[in-house]
Protein backbone atom coordinates (compact mmCIF):
# COMPACT_ATOMS: atom_id res chain seq x y z
CA UNK A 1 0.00 0.00 0.00
CA UNK A 2 2.68 2.53 0.33
CA UNK A 3 4.46 1.92 -2.63
CA UNK A 4 1.16 2.72 -4.29
CA UNK A 5 0.34 6.00 -2.33
CA UNK A 6 4.08 7.23 -2.79
CA UNK A 7 3.13 6.92 -6.67
CA UNK A 8 -0.25 8.30 -6.85
CA UNK A 9 1.32 11.65 -7.79
CA UNK A 10 2.20 10.51 -11.10
CA UNK A 11 -0.86 7.79 -11.25
CA UNK A 12 -3.78 10.44 -10.68
CA UNK A 13 -2.79 12.30 -13.84
CA UNK A 14 -2.12 9.21 -15.70
CA UNK A 15 -5.43 7.70 -14.48
CA UNK A 16 -7.07 10.81 -15.84
CA UNK A 17 -5.73 10.38 -19.22
CA UNK A 18 -5.98 7.09 -19.63
CA UNK A 19 -9.82 7.71 -18.94
CA UNK A 20 -10.33 11.01 -21.44
CA UNK A 21 -8.57 8.37 -24.13
CA UNK A 22 -10.68 5.69 -22.69
CA UNK A 23 -14.20 7.19 -22.90
CA UNK A 24 -14.21 8.04 -26.77
CA UNK A 25 -12.77 4.79 -27.68
CA UNK A 26 -15.54 2.78 -25.53
CA UNK A 27 -18.37 4.71 -27.25
CA UNK A 28 -16.36 4.14 -30.63
CA UNK A 29 -16.16 0.63 -29.73
CA UNK A 30 -19.92 0.37 -28.82
CA UNK A 31 -20.79 1.96 -31.71
CA UNK A 32 -18.89 -0.53 -34.08
CA UNK A 33 -20.17 -3.63 -32.29
CA UNK A 34 -24.10 -2.34 -32.74
CA UNK A 35 -24.77 -2.28 -29.27
CA UNK A 36 -25.91 0.55 -26.85
CA UNK A 37 -23.53 3.04 -25.89
CA UNK A 38 -23.25 2.61 -22.48
CA UNK A 39 -22.14 -1.03 -22.79
CA UNK A 40 -18.63 0.27 -23.84
CA UNK A 41 -18.74 2.44 -21.12
CA UNK A 42 -19.15 -0.50 -18.78
CA UNK A 43 -16.80 -2.46 -20.25
CA UNK A 44 -14.51 0.44 -19.55
CA UNK A 45 -15.41 0.56 -15.65
CA UNK A 46 -15.22 -3.29 -15.19
CA UNK A 47 -12.07 -3.06 -17.29
CA UNK A 48 -10.66 -0.30 -15.32
CA UNK A 49 -12.03 -1.07 -11.46
CA UNK A 50 -12.23 -4.59 -11.25
CA UNK A 51 -9.81 -6.04 -13.83
CA UNK A 52 -7.28 -3.73 -12.31
CA UNK A 53 -7.93 -4.71 -9.14
CA UNK A 54 -7.56 -7.90 -9.86
CA UNK A 55 -4.33 -8.41 -12.21
CA UNK A 56 -0.68 -8.17 -11.45
CA UNK A 57 0.18 -5.87 -14.41
CA UNK A 58 1.61 -2.51 -13.06
CA UNK A 59 0.44 -0.39 -16.37
CA UNK A 60 -1.90 -2.74 -18.47
CA UNK A 61 -5.63 -0.84 -18.92
CA UNK A 62 -8.28 -3.15 -19.33
CA UNK A 63 -11.70 -2.25 -21.53
CA UNK A 64 -13.58 -3.04 -24.60
CA UNK A 65 -11.45 -4.05 -28.00
CA UNK A 66 -11.95 -3.08 -31.19
CA UNK A 67 -10.66 -6.66 -32.26
CA UNK A 68 -13.93 -7.99 -30.46
CA UNK A 69 -16.07 -5.43 -32.36
CA UNK A 70 -16.61 -8.08 -35.47
CA UNK A 71 -17.10 -11.14 -33.10
CA UNK A 72 -20.11 -9.25 -31.32
CA UNK A 73 -22.00 -7.68 -34.17
CA UNK A 74 -21.72 -11.04 -35.89
CA UNK A 75 -22.81 -12.98 -32.50
CA UNK A 76 -25.81 -10.40 -32.02
CA UNK A 77 -26.88 -11.44 -35.78
CA UNK A 78 -26.62 -14.99 -35.40
CA UNK A 79 -28.48 -15.24 -32.24
CA UNK A 80 -31.17 -13.22 -33.67
CA UNK A 81 -31.54 -15.50 -36.79
CA UNK A 82 -31.85 -18.09 -34.09
CA UNK A 83 -34.78 -16.14 -32.28
CA UNK A 84 -36.53 -16.06 -35.40
CA UNK A 85 -35.68 -12.74 -37.03
CA UNK A 86 -33.13 -11.65 -39.24
CA UNK A 87 -29.81 -10.28 -39.20
CA UNK A 88 -30.96 -6.47 -40.07
CA UNK A 89 -34.01 -7.04 -38.03
CA UNK A 90 -34.06 -4.47 -34.61
CA UNK A 91 -37.13 -6.80 -33.27
CA UNK A 92 -35.21 -9.44 -31.58
CA UNK A 93 -31.94 -7.26 -30.56
CA UNK A 94 -32.90 -6.63 -26.97
CA UNK A 95 -33.32 -10.94 -27.00
CA UNK A 96 -30.56 -11.50 -28.59
CA UNK A 97 -27.93 -9.03 -26.85
CA UNK A 98 -29.14 -10.58 -23.31
CA UNK A 99 -28.43 -14.11 -24.63
CA UNK A 100 -24.95 -12.29 -25.71
CA UNK A 101 -24.53 -11.01 -22.33
CA UNK A 102 -24.89 -14.76 -21.36
CA UNK A 103 -21.95 -15.79 -23.53
CA UNK A 104 -19.36 -12.84 -22.20
CA UNK A 105 -20.21 -14.11 -18.95
CA UNK A 106 -19.58 -17.75 -19.90
CA UNK A 107 -16.37 -16.71 -21.73
CA UNK A 108 -15.23 -15.41 -18.40
CA UNK A 109 -15.44 -18.87 -16.76
CA UNK A 110 -13.23 -20.23 -19.54
CA UNK A 111 -11.04 -17.58 -19.02
CA UNK A 112 -10.81 -18.28 -15.51
CA UNK A 113 -10.15 -22.20 -16.23
CA UNK A 114 -7.35 -21.26 -18.38
CA UNK A 115 -5.83 -18.96 -15.89
CA UNK A 116 -5.96 -21.82 -13.28
CA UNK A 117 -4.74 -24.67 -15.38
CA UNK A 118 -1.67 -21.98 -16.38
CA UNK A 119 -3.24 -21.35 -20.27
CA UNK A 120 -1.46 -17.81 -19.76
CA UNK A 121 1.91 -19.64 -20.48
CA UNK A 122 1.31 -19.06 -24.37
CA UNK A 123 2.04 -15.64 -23.63
CA UNK A 124 6.07 -16.21 -23.07
CA UNK A 125 6.46 -18.13 -26.89
CA UNK A 126 5.47 -14.68 -28.66
CA UNK A 127 9.04 -13.62 -30.45
CA UNK A 128 9.80 -10.17 -30.03
CA UNK A 129 10.34 -9.24 -33.53
CA UNK A 130 6.18 -9.75 -33.46
CA UNK A 131 5.38 -7.97 -30.18
CA UNK A 132 7.85 -5.03 -32.10
CA UNK A 133 5.85 -5.19 -34.91
CA UNK A 134 2.31 -5.38 -33.36
CA UNK A 135 3.35 -2.62 -31.21
CA UNK A 136 4.53 -0.44 -34.45
CA UNK A 137 1.44 -2.12 -36.38
CA UNK A 138 -0.83 -0.52 -34.03
CA UNK A 139 0.76 2.83 -34.02
CA UNK A 140 0.98 3.49 -37.47
CA UNK A 141 -3.01 2.06 -37.22
CA UNK A 142 -3.30 4.50 -34.92
CA UNK A 143 -1.91 7.84 -36.49
CA UNK A 144 -3.34 6.83 -39.78
CA UNK A 145 -7.19 6.93 -38.22
CA UNK A 146 -6.77 10.03 -36.26
CA UNK A 147 -5.50 12.16 -38.89
CA UNK A 148 -9.06 12.49 -40.09
CA UNK A 149 -10.70 13.07 -36.79
CA UNK A 150 -7.80 15.52 -35.92
CA UNK A 151 -9.28 17.79 -39.08
CA UNK A 152 -13.22 17.46 -37.82
CA UNK A 153 -13.62 14.48 -40.78
CA UNK A 154 -15.96 12.40 -38.05
CA UNK A 155 -17.60 9.72 -40.57
CA UNK A 156 -15.86 6.48 -38.74
CA UNK A 157 -16.15 6.21 -35.15
CA UNK A 158 -13.63 6.23 -32.64
CA UNK A 159 -11.58 2.96 -32.43
CA UNK A 160 -12.76 1.48 -35.25
CA UNK A 161 -9.36 -0.01 -36.85
CA UNK A 162 -10.14 -1.76 -39.56
CA UNK A 163 -8.34 -0.78 -42.77
CA UNK A 164 -11.63 -1.53 -45.04
CA UNK A 165 -14.79 0.31 -43.70
CA UNK A 166 -18.50 -0.89 -44.64
CA UNK A 167 -19.44 2.47 -46.39
CA UNK A 168 -16.99 1.14 -48.77
CA UNK A 169 -14.14 3.70 -47.96
CA UNK A 170 -10.54 2.83 -46.17
CA UNK A 171 -8.08 3.69 -44.01
CA UNK A 172 -6.15 6.06 -46.88
CA UNK A 173 -9.72 7.31 -48.34
CA UNK A 174 -10.45 8.56 -45.66
CA UNK A 175 -7.76 10.50 -44.73
CA UNK A 176 -8.54 11.81 -48.53
CA UNK A 177 -11.37 13.15 -48.04
CA UNK A 178 -10.61 14.34 -44.41
CA UNK A 179 -7.93 16.71 -46.64
CA UNK A 180 -10.93 17.71 -49.19
CA UNK A 181 -13.50 18.33 -46.17
CA UNK A 182 -11.82 19.63 -43.15
CA UNK A 183 -13.93 21.48 -40.81
CA UNK A 184 -12.21 24.71 -39.38
CA UNK A 185 -13.09 24.92 -35.96
CA UNK A 186 -12.14 21.65 -35.00
CA UNK A 187 -8.67 21.79 -37.35
CA UNK A 188 -7.72 24.82 -35.19
CA UNK A 189 -8.98 22.79 -31.89
CA UNK A 190 -6.73 19.51 -33.10
CA UNK A 191 -3.47 21.64 -34.08
CA UNK A 192 -3.64 23.50 -31.16
CA UNK A 193 -3.56 20.49 -29.07
CA UNK A 194 -1.04 18.86 -31.13
CA UNK A 195 1.53 21.61 -30.43
CA UNK A 196 0.71 21.87 -26.81
CA UNK A 197 1.77 18.17 -26.96
CA UNK A 198 4.65 18.71 -28.38
CA UNK A 199 6.04 21.69 -26.51
CA UNK A 200 4.85 20.07 -22.63
CA UNK A 201 7.49 17.12 -24.19
CA UNK A 202 10.14 19.48 -24.94
CA UNK A 203 13.24 19.89 -22.26
CA UNK A 204 12.79 23.52 -21.27
CA UNK A 205 9.26 22.56 -20.31
CA UNK A 206 10.58 19.82 -18.33
CA UNK A 207 12.86 22.23 -15.76
CA UNK A 208 9.45 23.46 -14.35
CA UNK A 209 7.67 21.48 -11.41
CA UNK A 210 4.64 22.60 -11.87
CA UNK A 211 4.30 21.17 -15.57
CA UNK A 212 6.04 17.93 -14.67
CA UNK A 213 2.92 17.81 -12.63
CA UNK A 214 0.84 18.91 -14.83
CA UNK A 215 0.45 16.88 -17.87
CA UNK A 216 0.44 18.09 -21.56
CA UNK A 217 -2.91 15.74 -22.53
CA UNK A 218 -4.90 17.37 -19.91
CA UNK A 219 -4.00 20.59 -21.23
CA UNK A 220 -5.36 20.29 -24.31
CA UNK A 221 -8.27 18.81 -23.47
CA UNK A 222 -8.74 21.94 -21.28
CA UNK A 223 -7.85 24.41 -24.26
CA UNK A 224 -9.70 22.68 -26.47
CA UNK A 225 -12.83 22.77 -24.68
CA UNK A 226 -12.01 26.82 -24.08
CA UNK A 227 -12.23 26.66 -27.95
CA UNK A 228 -15.55 25.29 -28.14
CA UNK A 229 -16.97 28.08 -26.24
CA UNK A 230 -14.48 30.58 -28.16
CA UNK A 231 -16.41 29.37 -31.15
CA UNK A 232 -19.80 29.10 -30.05
CA UNK A 233 -22.33 31.44 -32.44
CA UNK A 234 -19.47 31.51 -35.04
CA UNK A 235 -18.67 30.00 -38.25
CA UNK A 236 -16.73 27.45 -36.31
CA UNK A 237 -19.18 26.70 -33.58
CA UNK A 238 -18.43 22.87 -33.14
CA UNK A 239 -21.70 20.47 -33.81
CA UNK A 240 -22.21 17.39 -31.41
CA UNK A 241 -20.64 15.59 -34.05
CA UNK A 242 -17.18 16.73 -33.43
CA UNK A 243 -17.91 16.29 -29.61
CA UNK A 244 -17.60 13.44 -27.24
CA UNK A 245 -20.93 11.73 -26.95
CA UNK A 246 -22.00 10.10 -23.65
CA UNK A 247 -25.14 9.11 -22.80
CA UNK A 248 -27.19 11.09 -20.31
CA UNK A 249 -29.03 10.30 -17.59
CA UNK A 250 -32.09 12.47 -16.37
CA UNK A 251 -32.35 10.84 -12.64
CA UNK A 252 -31.36 7.84 -11.01
CA UNK A 253 -33.58 5.90 -12.30
CA UNK A 254 -33.09 6.17 -15.97
CA UNK A 255 -29.43 6.16 -15.58
CA UNK A 256 -29.89 2.29 -13.83
CA UNK A 257 -32.32 1.87 -17.07
CA UNK A 258 -29.15 1.65 -19.12
CA UNK A 259 -27.92 -1.79 -17.30
CA UNK A 260 -29.07 -4.89 -18.81
CA UNK A 261 -29.40 -8.39 -17.25
CA UNK A 262 -28.37 -11.44 -19.07
CA UNK A 263 -31.05 -13.87 -20.28
CA UNK A 264 -29.87 -17.05 -17.93
CA UNK A 265 -32.17 -19.23 -19.57
CA UNK A 266 -30.14 -19.53 -22.60
CA UNK A 267 -27.72 -21.97 -21.51
CA UNK A 268 -29.02 -24.76 -23.37
CA UNK A 269 -27.98 -22.97 -26.35
CA UNK A 270 -25.02 -24.23 -28.66
CA UNK A 271 -24.78 -20.89 -29.79
CA UNK A 272 -24.67 -19.08 -26.77
CA UNK A 273 -21.86 -21.61 -25.62
CA UNK A 274 -19.62 -21.32 -28.96
CA UNK A 275 -20.10 -17.58 -28.90
CA UNK A 276 -18.44 -17.62 -25.40
CA UNK A 277 -15.71 -20.52 -26.20
CA UNK A 278 -14.67 -17.71 -29.27
CA UNK A 279 -14.88 -14.66 -27.20
CA UNK A 280 -12.95 -16.38 -24.43
CA UNK A 281 -10.07 -17.68 -27.28
CA UNK A 282 -9.99 -14.13 -28.99
CA UNK A 283 -10.01 -12.04 -25.67
CA UNK A 284 -7.53 -14.20 -24.07
CA UNK A 285 -5.15 -13.93 -26.98
CA UNK A 286 -5.87 -10.04 -27.05
CA UNK A 287 -4.96 -9.93 -23.69
CA UNK A 288 -1.75 -12.10 -23.77
CA UNK A 289 -0.24 -10.09 -26.48
CA UNK A 290 -0.77 -6.85 -24.87
CA UNK A 291 0.54 -7.92 -22.05
CA UNK A 292 3.85 -8.82 -23.51
CA UNK A 293 3.74 -5.48 -25.51
CA UNK A 294 3.29 -3.66 -22.59
CA UNK A 295 5.76 -5.19 -20.56
CA UNK A 296 8.11 -4.24 -23.28
CA UNK A 297 7.09 -0.29 -23.04
CA UNK A 298 6.83 -0.83 -19.45
CA UNK A 299 10.38 1.39 -18.28
CA UNK A 300 11.39 -0.82 -14.77
CA UNK A 301 10.50 -3.99 -17.33
CA UNK A 302 7.83 -5.42 -14.66
CA UNK A 303 6.84 -8.82 -15.64
CA UNK A 304 2.92 -9.55 -15.64
CA UNK A 305 1.97 -12.95 -14.64
CA UNK A 306 0.11 -14.41 -17.25
CA UNK A 307 -1.92 -16.62 -15.08
CA UNK A 308 -3.18 -14.35 -12.73
CA UNK A 309 -4.29 -12.12 -15.77
CA UNK A 310 -6.42 -14.12 -17.21
CA UNK A 311 -8.23 -14.67 -13.71
CA UNK A 312 -8.73 -11.04 -13.88
CA UNK A 313 -9.75 -10.82 -17.56
CA UNK A 314 -12.05 -13.62 -16.76
CA UNK A 315 -13.39 -12.27 -13.61
CA UNK A 316 -13.98 -8.75 -15.26
CA UNK A 317 -16.02 -10.22 -18.03
CA UNK A 318 -18.16 -12.11 -15.60
CA UNK A 319 -19.16 -9.07 -13.96
CA UNK A 320 -19.53 -6.91 -17.49
CA UNK A 321 -21.73 -9.62 -18.98
CA UNK A 322 -24.01 -9.76 -15.51
CA UNK A 323 -24.39 -5.78 -15.55
CA UNK A 324 -24.54 -5.16 -19.75
CA UNK A 325 -21.03 -4.65 -20.74
CA UNK A 326 -18.81 -5.92 -23.72
CA UNK A 327 -16.01 -8.04 -23.90
CA UNK A 328 -13.27 -6.97 -22.03
CA UNK A 329 -9.19 -7.76 -22.85
CA UNK A 330 -5.79 -5.54 -22.13
CA UNK A 331 -5.78 -3.33 -24.82
CA UNK A 332 -2.39 -1.83 -25.58
CA UNK A 333 -3.67 1.92 -26.67
CA UNK A 334 -4.56 2.46 -23.29
CA UNK A 335 -2.21 1.20 -21.51
CA UNK A 336 0.67 2.43 -23.64
CA UNK A 337 -1.21 5.90 -22.78
CA UNK A 338 -1.24 5.14 -19.45
CA UNK A 339 2.77 4.11 -20.28
CA UNK A 340 3.50 7.93 -21.83
CA UNK A 341 1.44 9.74 -18.93
CA UNK A 342 4.22 8.60 -16.49
CA UNK A 343 1.53 5.75 -14.75
CA UNK A 344 3.75 3.82 -12.25
CA UNK A 345 1.42 1.63 -10.76
CA UNK A 346 -1.88 -0.28 -11.54
CA UNK A 347 -3.43 2.41 -9.34
CA UNK A 348 -3.57 4.87 -12.34
CA UNK A 349 -5.52 2.04 -14.40
CA UNK A 350 -8.38 1.54 -11.34
CA UNK A 351 -8.91 5.47 -11.17
CA UNK A 352 -9.23 5.79 -14.88
CA UNK A 353 -12.12 3.51 -14.21
CA UNK A 354 -13.50 5.93 -11.31
CA UNK A 355 -12.93 8.61 -13.34
CA UNK A 356 -15.26 6.98 -16.34
CA UNK A 357 -17.95 6.03 -13.60
CA UNK A 358 -17.87 8.57 -11.72
CA UNK A 359 -18.52 11.19 -14.92
CA UNK A 360 -20.88 9.46 -16.40
CA UNK A 361 -22.95 9.08 -13.66
CA UNK A 362 -22.66 12.41 -12.04
CA UNK A 363 -21.22 15.07 -14.65
CA UNK A 364 -21.99 13.41 -18.20
CA UNK A 365 -22.27 16.95 -19.56
CA UNK A 366 -18.90 17.72 -18.42
CA UNK A 367 -18.16 15.45 -21.02
CA UNK A 368 -19.84 16.51 -24.15
CA UNK A 369 -18.10 19.49 -23.99
CA UNK A 370 -14.97 17.52 -25.36
CA UNK A 371 -13.82 17.85 -28.79
CA UNK A 372 -12.73 14.66 -30.44
CA UNK A 373 -10.22 16.70 -32.10
CA UNK A 374 -8.24 17.57 -28.95
CA UNK A 375 -8.48 13.15 -28.10
CA UNK A 376 -7.44 13.22 -31.42
CA UNK A 377 -3.89 15.27 -31.08
CA UNK A 378 -3.11 12.82 -27.70
CA UNK A 379 -3.84 9.61 -30.01
CA UNK A 380 -1.59 10.70 -32.83
CA UNK A 381 1.13 11.15 -30.22
CA UNK A 382 0.42 8.06 -28.48
CA UNK A 383 0.84 6.42 -32.47
CA UNK A 384 4.19 8.17 -33.26
CA UNK A 385 5.84 6.55 -30.25
CA UNK A 386 4.21 3.30 -30.99
CA UNK A 387 5.43 3.59 -34.42
CA UNK A 388 8.59 5.56 -34.05
CA UNK A 389 11.03 5.26 -37.08
CA UNK A 390 13.90 4.53 -34.34
CA UNK A 391 12.07 1.22 -34.16
CA UNK A 392 12.05 0.33 -37.71
CA UNK A 393 15.82 1.46 -37.32
CA UNK A 394 16.69 -0.74 -34.82
CA UNK A 395 14.80 -3.87 -36.11
CA UNK A 396 16.72 -3.42 -39.54
CA UNK A 397 20.00 -3.57 -37.97
CA UNK A 398 19.31 -6.84 -35.92
CA UNK A 399 19.22 -8.53 -39.26
CA UNK A 400 16.58 -10.19 -41.95
CA UNK A 401 15.69 -13.00 -39.21
CA UNK A 402 13.97 -9.95 -36.89
CA UNK A 403 12.89 -7.45 -39.56
CA UNK A 404 10.98 -9.94 -41.57
CA UNK A 405 8.89 -10.85 -38.72
CA UNK A 406 8.86 -7.10 -37.76
CA UNK A 407 7.24 -5.89 -41.26
CA UNK A 408 5.14 -8.65 -41.99
CA UNK A 409 2.86 -8.23 -38.34
CA UNK A 410 2.89 -5.03 -39.13
CA UNK A 411 2.11 -4.79 -42.59
CA UNK A 412 -0.99 -7.38 -42.19
CA UNK A 413 -2.25 -5.35 -39.10
CA UNK A 414 -2.16 -1.85 -40.86
CA UNK A 415 -4.23 -3.72 -43.77
CA UNK A 416 -6.28 -6.32 -42.07
CA UNK A 417 -6.37 -6.55 -38.56
CA UNK A 418 -4.41 -7.25 -35.18
CA UNK A 419 -4.87 -11.30 -34.77
CA UNK A 420 -4.33 -11.82 -38.69
CA UNK A 421 -1.21 -9.79 -38.40
CA UNK A 422 0.13 -11.55 -35.38
CA UNK A 423 -0.76 -15.05 -36.85
CA UNK A 424 1.29 -14.59 -40.06
CA UNK A 425 3.92 -12.69 -38.29
CA UNK A 426 4.51 -16.00 -35.88
CA UNK A 427 3.89 -18.31 -39.14
CA UNK A 428 6.76 -16.17 -40.93
CA UNK A 429 9.08 -16.04 -37.39
CA UNK A 430 8.42 -20.14 -37.13
CA UNK A 431 9.48 -20.60 -40.66
CA UNK A 432 12.63 -18.92 -40.08
CA UNK A 433 13.32 -21.16 -37.28
CA UNK A 434 12.71 -24.09 -38.70
CA UNK A 435 14.79 -22.81 -41.31
CA UNK A 436 17.64 -22.13 -38.66
CA UNK A 437 16.93 -25.65 -37.20
CA UNK A 438 17.34 -27.19 -41.19
CA UNK A 439 20.59 -25.55 -41.74
CA UNK A 440 21.92 -26.36 -38.12
CA UNK A 441 21.81 -29.70 -37.02
CA UNK A 442 25.31 -30.82 -37.06
CA UNK A 443 28.71 -29.58 -37.85
CA UNK A 444 29.96 -30.61 -41.51
CA UNK A 445 31.05 -28.72 -44.73
CA UNK A 446 30.53 -31.60 -47.08
CA UNK A 447 31.58 -29.82 -50.31
CA UNK A 448 34.63 -28.94 -48.98
CA UNK A 449 37.61 -31.13 -50.67
CA UNK A 450 38.12 -34.29 -48.85
CA UNK A 451 41.46 -35.92 -49.94
CA UNK A 452 41.20 -38.51 -47.66
CA UNK A 453 37.28 -39.04 -48.25
CA UNK A 454 36.77 -38.86 -44.88
CA UNK A 455 33.81 -36.93 -43.34
CA UNK A 456 32.93 -36.38 -39.79
CA UNK A 457 29.35 -35.59 -38.43
CA UNK A 458 29.62 -33.51 -35.10
CA UNK A 459 25.92 -33.58 -33.86
CA UNK A 460 24.12 -30.56 -32.38
CA UNK A 461 23.26 -30.64 -28.77
CA UNK A 462 19.30 -31.11 -29.49
CA UNK A 463 18.81 -32.76 -32.83
CA UNK A 464 14.92 -32.93 -33.14
CA UNK A 465 12.19 -34.14 -35.72
CA UNK A 466 12.71 -31.03 -37.60
CA UNK A 467 16.73 -31.92 -38.63
CA UNK A 468 15.63 -35.14 -40.45
CA UNK A 469 14.93 -33.32 -43.66
CA UNK A 470 18.59 -31.95 -43.71
CA UNK A 471 20.64 -34.57 -42.04
CA UNK A 472 19.19 -37.42 -44.64
CA UNK A 473 19.87 -34.93 -47.79
CA UNK A 474 23.29 -34.79 -45.94
CA UNK A 475 23.78 -38.30 -45.66
CA UNK A 476 22.30 -39.27 -49.10
CA UNK A 477 25.47 -37.35 -50.36
CA UNK A 478 28.25 -39.16 -48.88
CA UNK A 479 30.17 -40.76 -51.87
CA UNK A 480 30.86 -45.04 -52.00
CA UNK A 481 34.10 -45.91 -50.30
CA UNK A 482 33.82 -43.04 -47.77
CA UNK A 483 35.26 -42.64 -43.73
CA UNK A 484 32.73 -41.35 -41.90
CA UNK A 485 32.27 -40.41 -38.25
CA UNK A 486 28.64 -39.54 -36.48
CA UNK A 487 29.25 -37.93 -33.24
CA UNK A 488 26.95 -37.56 -30.74
CA UNK A 489 28.95 -37.00 -27.79
CA UNK A 490 28.13 -33.64 -27.88
CA UNK A 491 24.43 -34.23 -28.06
CA UNK A 492 22.17 -34.03 -24.93
CA UNK A 493 18.90 -35.07 -26.67
CA UNK A 494 19.09 -37.21 -30.73
CA UNK A 495 15.13 -37.82 -31.81
CA UNK A 496 13.82 -41.31 -32.41
CA UNK A 497 13.24 -39.93 -35.80
CA UNK A 498 17.11 -39.28 -36.25
CA UNK A 499 18.19 -42.33 -34.72
CA UNK A 500 16.41 -44.39 -37.04
CA UNK A 501 17.87 -42.32 -40.02
CA UNK A 502 21.39 -43.12 -38.83
CA UNK A 503 20.36 -46.50 -38.52
CA UNK A 504 19.17 -47.09 -41.96
CA UNK A 505 22.12 -45.24 -43.21
CA UNK A 506 24.53 -48.04 -41.37
CA UNK A 507 22.77 -50.79 -43.14
CA UNK A 508 22.84 -48.90 -46.43
CA UNK A 509 27.05 -48.24 -45.80
CA UNK A 510 27.64 -52.20 -46.01
CA UNK A 511 26.17 -51.93 -49.11
CA UNK A 512 28.47 -48.85 -50.08
CA UNK A 513 31.43 -49.75 -49.14
CA UNK A 514 31.09 -46.61 -46.60
CA UNK A 515 33.59 -47.34 -43.32
CA UNK A 516 31.59 -45.96 -40.69
CA UNK A 517 32.18 -44.96 -37.01
CA UNK A 518 28.85 -44.05 -34.05
CA UNK A 519 29.94 -42.18 -30.98
CA UNK A 520 27.90 -41.55 -28.51
CA UNK A 521 24.49 -42.91 -30.23
CA UNK A 522 23.77 -45.58 -28.05
CA UNK A 523 21.15 -44.76 -25.32
CA UNK A 524 23.89 -45.44 -23.02
CA UNK A 525 26.20 -43.05 -23.97
CA UNK A 526 23.89 -39.98 -24.34
CA UNK A 527 24.88 -37.51 -21.73
CA UNK A 528 22.94 -37.11 -18.84
CA UNK A 529 23.06 -33.44 -17.67
CA UNK A 530 20.94 -33.82 -14.75
CA UNK A 531 22.55 -37.40 -13.90
CA UNK A 532 26.30 -35.80 -13.51
CA UNK A 533 24.80 -32.70 -11.84
CA UNK A 534 23.44 -34.78 -8.85
CA UNK A 535 27.29 -36.48 -9.41
CA UNK A 536 28.89 -33.46 -9.01
CA UNK A 537 27.54 -32.49 -5.43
Amino acid sequence: MKKYLFQIKSDLPAGLVVFLVAVPLCLGIAAVSGVPAFSGLIAGIVGGIIVGSFSGSSLGVSGPAAGLAVIVADSIDELKILLGGSADSSAFFIEAFQMFLLAVVLAGVIQLILGFINGGIIGYYFPSSVINGMLAGIGLTIFLKEIPHILGYDADMEGDLSFFQIDGENTFTEIVNAIGNPDIGATIIGFVGLAILIIWQQNFIKRWKAFTIIQGPLVAILAGIALVFAFKDSSHEMIQEHLVNVPVANNTNEFLRFFTLPNFSAITSPLVWKTAAVIAIVASLETLLCVEATDKLDPEKNITPTNRELKAQGIGNIISGLIGGLPITQVIVRSSANIQSGGKTKISAILHGFFILGFIALLPGVLNLIPRASLAAILLIVGYKLANPATFRAMWSKGKAQFIPFIITLFFIVFKDLLWGVGIGLVTATLEILYINYRKPYLLDLDSNKDDNAYNFLLAEDVTFLHKASIMETLNKVPNGSVVTIDGTKSISIHPDVREIISDFETHAAFANIQLTLKGLNEGEQPNPVKEFHDSI
